[in-house]
């Protein structure tokens, strides 16, 4: 049994354990910043991460795992398995990269410590009766890769579930929103801006009421709620009546029940734009909402201890940590398995996510750091957690976000 850890009392490692991670991790350092580096360096889009997904199909095969592409159906999908044993760890392996942006969220990273941790557990399958699982998992950034995965059952059953995602510094307990990611679109009628103007109907006209409406709600809304998007089609000619506008929108709350009445509140902000201007309007979801996220303590709490050995600090002010507050579709992994998604910090606040000046923090000695760091600590913490002489047990929820 893992030894009970006091304030300042790290986990008990057995049979150097601890030894042999750190040996494996900095064997394979070199060939995960390559691999790193080459995602960053060519970015792909969600649902289009091919390059992406092969690199680390292969990879992970060079090293013994036995991989499933196109997993479950999804193209840019995989499973990587090594060992059989009754015990499934399970690591997620984002790669899709930002439109504009590239990799300002830092995926390469993600897919790099997955990967290292993976090899790291992999030494360990036959002695630890441990099945290690890497899934390569699509379209996070708005596309709900995991949401459609989990749907044809994976992750299911496992054990524990882990992920670091990059930040400009440590914070280890992930409190997403839970999100609503969707498309809007106004349809009105062409027509001659000076000759015919009163036989448009213009639609970017309703688009200007809809955020006029939204502005004016959010005074109205509830402490620890977002609300936030882009017009991505304004029209076509200066001269022209807009006939057809487009957007992107996200709506954010502290839970999956706090999000579907913002939601019906936000709708009608849209709906008051094509009352004042006559346009058709289509709301489409870009994807299913993503949850708020569900952490196993235990499992965080031998993160923290595991993580702060290696030399991370989690004492930082709290407005540089709260990349802990971004959305993610893991929430939905985590309502049915027990889970973990601590940020691990590239030291660059304040660049941060979402900028371009974060992607290019996410490749470099700091980039490196994190990779090597993230995944020791993810495994060490595996190897503990899945010691405990209990399984795991009581945290299903039925289809949560599903």
């Amino acid at each position: 049994m893992t030894a009970e850890l006091g304030a300042h009392q790290y986990p008990v490692l057995r049979d150097n354990q601890r030894t042999r991670v750190l040996e494996s991790v900095a064997a394979s350092e070199a060939d995960l910043t390559r691999l790193s580096e080459t995602i960053h360096a060519n970015p792909e889009l969600g649902w289009q991460e091919h390059h992406a997904a092969g690199w680390t199909a292969e990879y992970l095969e060079r090293h013994g795992f036995t991989v499933e592409r196109e997993y479950l159906g999804f193209p840019t999908a995989l499973r990587a398995v090594f060992g059989n044993g009754s015990r499934r760890v399970g690591l997620m392996a984002e790669y899709d990269a930002l439109p504009g942006l590239g990799h300002a969220c830092g995926h390469n990273i993600i897919t790099a410590i997955s990967c290292g941790t993976a090899l790291a557990l992999a030494g360990f399958a036959a002695e630890r009766d441990l099945t290690v699982e890497v899934y390569g998992t699509p379209a996070e950034e708005g596309g709900g890769g995991k949401i459609e995965m989990l749907k044809k059952g994976a992750f299911h059953g496992l054990d524990l579930a882990m992920m670091a995602h990059p930040s400009p510094v440590d914070a280890a307990n992930a409190r997403p929103y839970a999100v609503a990611h969707n498309h809007v679109e106004y349809r009105g009628k062409s027509a001659h801006a000076a000759a015919y103007p009163e036989q448009g109907v213009n639609a970017n006209d309703a688009f200007i009421v809809a955020q006029v409406a939204l502005g004016l709600l959010r005074q109205q809304l509830p402490a620890g709620t977002r609300v936030h998007g882009i017009q991505t089609r304004g029209g076509e000619a200066p001269n022209a009546i807009p006939e057809r506008t487009e957007g992107r929108w996200y709506v954010r709350a502290e839970s999956l029940a706090q999000l579907e009445p913002l939601e019906e509140r936000v709708h009608r902000c849209f709906e008051a734009g094509a009352l004042a201007s006559g346009c058709e309007l289509s709301v489409t979801p870009e994807s299913q909402p993503y949850s708020e996220f569900r952490t196993d303590q235990r499992a965080l709490e031998l993160y923290i201890r595991h993580a702060e050995s290696l030399g991370r600090d989690f004492d930082v002010p709290a407005e540089q940590a709260t990349m802990n507050r971004a959305s993610t579709d893991m929430g939905n992994v985590s309502q049915i398995v027990p889970a973990i998604h601590p940020y691990i910090g590239l030291g660059c606040f304040p660049a941060a996510n979402h900028q371009p000046e974060f992607a290019e923090h996410c490749v470099g000695e700091a980039a490196n750091q994190a990779i090597h760091d993230g995944a020791a600590a993810l495994a060490l913490t595996a190897l503990d957690f899945l010691s405990d002489h209990l399984r795991p047990q009581g945290h299903l929820a039925p289809n949560i976000g599903v």
